[in-house]
């Protein structure tokens, strides 16, 4: 009898095997490190996120940015590390004198997904707003403790243990561009003669130029850019048509960009409930080769999240097969499509809800109160302004009523027709007070659906293997969380 694990390991074989190569136009770029499918699917935890070794069993992930740092300068100093199920400051042992998690029961996994070709790098951001700097010399001081911490240097206080990072990811979603340019020019200062190739990429929204790194990409040169074609009016969802805009992200790396190397990646949601705007995998991949025909700055794909591919019929074999010539894997089928439960809450009190339609799923955080508030306005919460990025769970008044972003958004009006706003209701109401009130000052710093689903709040249950055999227990999500 032909079993559907026998299909897969047929369909894995299919993809061809390739190394990660930069000069590429195939590579499949995933995301790991916030159990995005635990958010959409409390209840589901079999399938949620597993250790980093789980998804470098076979040869289809080629690069596998580790998400999120989401805090710069923490206590102590240094950064923080939040992993949500996997591992984080509220469920693991920290670092003496600071809030960085010690995560080396990772080590190994991270060093066998090295050694099979791939390479693993450190995703800096998120939506939250604490990834920010001041001034350029906090941003040099700070690449320099990403060095020593993750990188090719040294400190007491490594998170991963011997395991080297072949480079770092900026996914900055809010706080602007300050800083980043110099820190960028100071890992590379680091980086220059090392005994290894490092790799710096960035992952702006597709509205081009993005409103937090346009900035920085054009004064510094970058090995790859990760446009989330996604929660966006330019999203894969729109192609060929619509707000697509391929082309001026390879204008820009033939004209603008200081490297005129860099590739430029589709980014995608990796199920129906990783982002708004998904496409299935034939989709995607046709997008894939009509672009590839046409761009010669194509790198391939980038996915959110890992457990979302996973959930989702092994989804990264089929785009992975789609975009080197493979023999099968043309479809796929999302396996997991509700839940029982839509609302989980974390440790912090901050709720994440999730929303599905027939066309997509938005994502969005928020965080509520116990304020029994009868009386007031939208008191504290700024207009909406058509020159603003607004990430998903921003909050604005427009037209007298209270709005939430479903998702980044930027120059669509809270009345247009891109979708991208939810009315919560006049100002006067209750609800809107309410609201207005328990949000007003998080709403500039909210993530919510850019790399769309926040993490999950819950640790992976006990049956479920983790790279030292250790139990995990309840978890923190990132309190960003995006996208992707």
């Amino acid at each position: 009898m032909f079993s559907a694990t026998g299909f897969l390991s047929l369909l894995a074989l299919s993809v061809l095997s390739v190394a990660y190569d930069p000069t590429r136009s195939d590579n499949l770029v995933v995301y790991w490190g916030q159990n995005s499918y635990g958010q959409t699917h409390p209840s589901d935890t079999a399938n949620w996120q597993q250790t980093i070794s789980t998804y470098c069993q076979d040869s289809v992930i080629n690069a596998i940015p580790i998400a999120f740092i989401d805090v710069f300068n923490g206590i102590g100093g240094l950064p923080d590390l939040n992993l949500a199920n996997i591992c984080s400051s509220v469920n693991d042992p920290v670092f003496p004198g600071s809030g960085l998690a010690n995560c080396q029961f990772l080590t190994a996994g991270i060093q066998g997904c090295q050694a099979a070709g791939k390479i693993v790098t450190l995703s800096l951001g998120g939506a939250s707003g604490a990834a920010v700097f001041t001034s350029t010399a906090q941003a040099t001081a700070f690449a320099d403790t990403i060095w020593n911490t993750f990188l090719g240097g040294s400190s007491t206080t490594r998170p991963f243990g011997a395991a080297v990072l072949d480079g770092v990811d900026l996914d900055i979603e809010g706080g602007g561009p300050t800083g980043y340019a110099a820190f960028v020019t100071q890992l590379r200062s680091h980086m220059a003669g090392a005994s290894k190739p490092y790799y710096i990429s960035a992952t702006p929204q597709c509205p081009f130029p993005d409103a937090n790194l346009g900035a920085v990409i054009n004064a510094v040169g970058f090995d790859a850019i990760y446009v989330q074609f996604y929660n966006n009016f330019c999203s894969v969802a729109s192609y060929p048509n619509g707000g697509w805009n391929f082309a001026d992200w390879d204008a820009w790396a033939k004209s603008t960009s200081p490297n005129k190397n860099v590739k430029i990646f589709i980014g995608a949601p990796a199920s129906p409930t990783g982002g708004a705007d998904y496409v299935d995998a034939a989709t995607l991949g046709a997008i894939v080769v009509a672009t590839r025909a046409q761009f010669s700055s194509l790198g391939g794909v980038m996915l959110w999240d890992a457990s979302q591919a996973y959930a989702n019929g092994r989804y990264d074999i089929a785009v992975k097969n789609l975009i080197t010539g493979g023999t099968s894997g043309t479809t796929t089928t999302s396996t997991k499509t509700t839940t029982t439960s839509t609302k989980s809450t974390t440790t912090s009190t901050t709720t994440s809800k999730t929303t599905t339609s027939t066309s997509k799923t938005t994502t969005s955080t928020t965080s509520t109160t116990t304020s029994t508030v009868t009386t007031g306005s939208c008191a504290g919460v700024a207009a909406w302004v058509s020159t603003t990025a607004y990430p998903g769970g921003s909050l604005v008044t427009f037209a007298s009523h209270l709005w939430e972003a479903n998702w980044w958004s930027e120059a669509d009006s809270p009345t247009g027709p891109s979708g991208d706003w939810a009315d919560l209701g006049a100002c006067t109401s209750l609800a809107a007070t309410v609201k207005a009130q328990g949000t007003a000052t998080i709403a500039a710093t909210l993530t919510g659906a850019a790399h769309a689903t926040p993490a999950a709040t819950g640790k992976a249950p006990n049956a479920t293997p983790v790279e030292t055999g250790k139990a995990k227990s309840q978890g923190r999500g990132n309190s960003r969380v995006f996208r992707l």
